[in-house]
């Protein structure tokens, strides 16, 4: 099959569209490098003709509320009419595990807004919600950090390795449309606060990682469990102390 990847060159889009291509699949990776925008629409026909399949694993440039809900929005309506025209069969969009619960968190509620476009639309479909990546750790480290502190709500989190997203994804895409929310995560569940303490110390970073209820993720605080799935949920294969000790001695 023709399946597009739009994202396609990004953390998950390169692994999916290498899965894909190693499977066989004529893997097309589409993003504003390789000429194609969903947000302004630019080049989506051509690269959308005889595709089977569009994975959307496109992700806003900012996450501020107003310009994540104006990306997911426009970006969404836009694949979708192009892969009407297309005559597109399935569409796949990867997205966040908690976006069905009620919360502060403006990205989320962006990322809600698309998946009702997509669950509307006129093009079957699957979703697939997937909890933090392994790799982003470090990075939200760096965004919670004042005065040399990093701040991290002692929440529950079990998150994933980008190469675990990228299988369910690369699954999902050369399945039929589920028409229905598949919830992914990691095998290890703990607090937040420890596993971005954990991340840092593997790489050498000593700055020291405060439990703080009040500190704020993606600009809001969150509750116990808003950042774990539900009973039922696919795991993924790595586990988190595995990974830090293949990745900390590259």
């Amino acid at each position: 099959m023709k399946i597009v990847v739009i994202g396609g060159t990004g953390l998950i889009g390169s692994k999916v569209v290498l899965r894909l291509a190693d499977d066989g699949h004529d893997a097309v990776a589409a993003s504003p490098a390789s000429g194609v925008d969903a947000v302004t629409g630019e080049g989506l026909d051509d690269v959308l003709g005889g595709a089977a399949v569009v994975v959307d694993l496109s992700n806003s440039p900012s996450f501020d509320d107003a310009a994540a809900l104006s990306f997911f929005t426009t970006s969404t309506r836009n694949l979708l009419a192009a892969e009407a025209t297309a005559g597109v069969g399935h569409h796949v969009a990867l997205s966040v595990v908690g976006t069905r619960r009620d919360s502060e968190i403006g990205y989320f509620r962006a990322k809600a807004a698309q998946e009702e476009l997509v669950e509307a639309g006129p093009i079957p479909w699957s979703l697939v919600h997937v909890t933090q990546f392994f790799e982003f750790l470090p990075r939200i480290a760096d965004g919670a950090a004042a005065d040399g502190t990093v701040r991290i709500p002692p929440v529950l989190l079990q998150p994933i390795a980008a190469d675990d997203v990228a299988a369910a994804v690369a699954r999902t895409a050369v399945g039929p449309p589920t028409r229905a929310v598949v919830e992914v995560a990691g095998p290890d569940r703990r607090r937040f606060d420890e596993f971005v303490e954990l991340s840092l110390r593997a790489r050498g970073d000593r700055r020291p990682v405060v439990a703080d209820p009040h500190a704020r993720y993606f600009g809001a605080e969150v509750g116990q469990r808003t950042l774990v799935p539900d009973d039922g949920a696919l795991l993924g294969g790595t586990r988190f102390d595995d990974w830090l000790r293949r990745t900390a001695s590259v």
